[in-house]
């Protein structure tokens, strides 16, 4: 199944210690320009374990509470990497504006990985506005996306 964003939805959000400040300038941006947000955690910038923010958020999505979702930490990698363990997720790391297009466009994204070390927060919010506004392709790609699933 395609991922549209429904603007009617909340945005899920959720990062580790790494991706905290992110997260919360995130929240306030998102809310600025008036979409709901789902803040999922961390709420502190103590140290804590990728995991289980990252489970939360994807499940938001999967379950269809969630428009998409945003998950924040050092090099994204991690949270990619447990969001993608999620039967219904296509997480994709991101790190400049081509690559956060790529993933919706070929990839079907559902939620968007961001690399809080090693991006500007201008970038991220340019990276998710790119991934809000751009469709999936379909065609060969949908071929491909079809093919990611366990059974």
């Amino acid at each position: 199944m395609s991922f549209v964003f429904d603007s009617s939805k909340p945005i899920a959000i959720g990062s580790d210690h790494a991706g905290f400040e992110y997260k919360e300038a995130l929240v306030k941006w998102l809310t600025g320009k008036g979409f709901q947000v789902k803040d999922l955690g961390t709420y502190s910038p103590d140290s804590v374990d990728y995991p289980d923010f990252a489970h939360p958020t994807a499940t938001s999505v999967e379950k269809g509470e969630a428009a998409f979702g945003i998950l924040l930490c050092g090099s994204a990698n991690g949270v990619a990497i447990t969001a993608n363990k999620h039967q219904h997720i296509r997480a994709g790391i991101c790190w400049e504006n081509d690559v956060a297009s790529l993933v919706r466009r070929h990839n079907d994204a559902n939620i968007i990985c961001i690399p809080a070390r090693f991006v500007a927060l201008a970038l991220a919010e340019q990276m998710i506005d790119i991934f809000m506004t751009t469709p999936f392709e379909g065609g060969r790609h949908a071929t491909r996306v079809n093919k990611i699933a366990c059974s």
